[in-house]
């Protein structure tokens, strides 16, 4: 049967109005919030902390982790940025999550995953120690807070040479942007090179800027940047490792085994009882499970006391 335009319309319009109702109503309680955000935290670390990216070592002291490729280095800058995001509906929508949104003059870390990783330390629901993530987290939270210096660095699409003092956030989201997306929707990652270059001195305009990005994509990508990876792994991997320590007592507690060799279970915690929230929790127990694909390192020194 034909169906009238302005009718299919309208009733599509219901139909989207009712989805977004129905999404919008969710409402998780914080247990089941920390089940999903360390399901999501899990997931965004073991994503960037395992050997398809890194090259598996004999050691665990003094390493350095070295890339099979460019493109592995590029895609984990990517990851890394992503991590690094703050998660949020587009056009401010409410999220589905209902994930508490950071202070509006926070610091720069509350503007990243980060910021929902210290919620759970402030108030922890499926473990008691949470030193255990806390004490990585503020080590990563600082360290990315954190500027570094890079002396005369050249820029010939412009004709500068200067000294440049930025955040190591910054870098890492812009050169996350840069790996991922055409120069043509960069505009605003142009805009806070040229307030970095302004910051050291330099003078630009929006033209320059959109010249530089090749350039400082080759200084803050494949110099600095990948200096740093090997000590951003470190404290991914102990973060990761910090979520599956303060977990192992709550796994420990719900792991049922079941009639069969193969067959397993585990027991929801009190007050987790909504279906999605049940999902990341099982997920999660099966992270536990399993374990952090990386043991725990620590990088050679030199890798840790430049920029």
């Amino acid at each position: 049967m034909r169906c009238n335009p302005v009718q299919f319309l309208a009733r599509h319009k219901r139909t989207a109005a009712s989805l977004k109702s129905h999404m919008h109503a969710e409402q998780f309680n914080a247990l089941e919030q920390e089940a999903i955000v360390l399901l999501a935290a899990w997931d965004m670390l073991a994503g960037m902390v395992n050997y398809s990216f890194f090259k598996k070592r004999d050691r665990t002291t003094d390493v350095a982790l070295l890339f099979a490729n460019a493109n592995d280095r590029r895609l984990f800058n990517i990851l890394l940025g992503d991590f690094l995001s703050q998660p949020n509906e587009r056009g401010g929508n409410k999220s589905y999550l209902n994930l508490t949104q950071p202070p509006k003059a926070g610091r720069p870390t509350d503007y990243t995953f980060l910021f929902y990783l210290r919620q759970v330390c402030a108030a922890p629901h499926l473990g008691a120690q949470v030193e255990c993530i806390a004490k990585p987290l503020d080590a990563l939270s600082s360290w990315l807070e954190g500027e570094c210096l890079v002396e005369k660095v050249w820029f010939g699409e412009i004709d500068v040479e200067t000294d440049i003092r930025i955040e190591r956030i910054r870098y890492i989201k812009i050169c996350g942007d840069i790996a991922k997306h055409n120069f043509s929707r960069l505009q605003s990652n142009v805009e806070k090179i040229i307030q970095t270059l302004s910051k050291s001195g330099v003078e630009i305009d929006a033209e320059a800027g959109f010249k530089v990005l090749p350039g400082f994509y080759e200084w803050f990508h494949e110099n600095i940047f990948v200096y740093h990876s090997s000590h951003i792994a470190q404290m991914l991997n102990d973060l990761l490792w910090g979520i599956y320590l303060y977990l192992v007592p709550e796994f420990q507690r719900s792991y049922k085994e079941g009639p069969r060799d193969l067959a397993y279970g585990y027991q929801y915690p009190v007050g987790c009882s909504h279906s999605f929230a049940r999902s990341a929790y099982w997920s999660l127990m099966n992270h536990v499970r399993r374990g952090p694909y990386l043991p725990r390192i620590t990088v050679d020194p030199s890798l840790t006391s430049e920029y």
